[in-house]
């Protein structure tokens, strides 16, 4: 059976961030991801998933300035220095949390930003993170997102982040396949991850439009969970969505999914 993550990011803001574990876990969610763990001590985010029972399933390398607009850095040529240090942050925090894949969010184009440049840094950029990350036994994702949401975003396309895998030549280099995005920017869902399965490493959902929860638009996700299990994906599904109201009230596309609490 498909094993859920919840995006606590996206997911029960109408808590504190320490609370929403306990939130996810009382849901009956085994698993969860958020954007970034750097605001907390690591100390502190690893007993709330002891205490609740939880696998961090994913975080993402440090992105840059989040609040101003930034969307990652590894595209850009002045920061590759700052892209290394945060690729050594990330590993700290991800084997504090016992997290084993972290994803890279690539960054946006400048309307007058040099293409070739960009992918030449965003190469050398994953090729560095691929290999300290396979030290520490930590897989390395790259991200496809719409252009609607993140306009400029430089990673767009399932074959486009399959060509940079290939041209990194990393083992330790996959996709986050996020069904919203890509059902924006290509459709095919299930045959594109089905023939490209071993080389995602996570999946992540939310409807469309609007990136509400499933059962709220065009996509049949119920038939997308038989087909991942079908096909034997083994890895988590993250559920980074925007809840219509509050995050339990939005959860009845989840009830056959869920599993008892298990707090320690």
């Amino acid at each position: 059976m498909v094993q859920f993550a919840a995006n606590l990011t996206m997911l029960y803001n109408e808590h504190p961030f320490l609370d929403r574990f306990a939130a996810a876990a009382d849901a009956g969610f085994r698993g969860v991801e958020y954007l970034f763990p750097y605001d907390f001590p690591a100390d502190a985010l690893a007993e709330k998933l002891r205490q609740h029972g939880l696998t961090q399933v994913l975080h993402n390398l440090p992105a840059g300035n989040w609040g101003g607009g930034e969307r990652g850095i590894a595209i850009m040529p002045d920061r590759v220095q700052e892209f290394r240090d945060g690729v050594a942050r990330a590993i700290d925090y991800a084997g504090t949390l016992g997290c084993k894949q972290v994803n890279c969010l690539v960054g946006i184009l400048p309307q007058d930003g040099d293409a070739a440049a960009a992918e030449s840094t965003l190469t050398g950029n994953l090729a560095y993170a691929a290999d300290a990350l396979a030290g520490a036994e930590i897989k390395l994702l790259i991200e496809p997102i719409n252009t609607r949401d993140i306009p400029g975003f430089y990673l767009n396309r399932t074959r486009q982040a399959l060509d940079l895998i290939a041209k990194v030549g990393s083992g330790n280099l996959y996709v986050q396949y996020d069904i919203y995005h890509m059902q924006i920017m290509e459709g095919d869902l299930a045959r594109t991850i089905e023939a490209n399965l071993a080389r995602i490493a996570h999946v992540q959902l939310a409807d469309n439009p609007g990136r509400f929860e499933p059962g709220t638009g065009e996509i049949n996700y119920p038939f997308l969970f038989k087909h991942l299990d079908a096909i034997g994906y083994s890895g988590w599904v993250g559920c980074e969505y925007k809840p219509k109201t509050t995050t339990d009230e939005g959860l009845g596309w989840f009830a056959p999914y869920k599993t008892e609490p298990a707090h320690a």
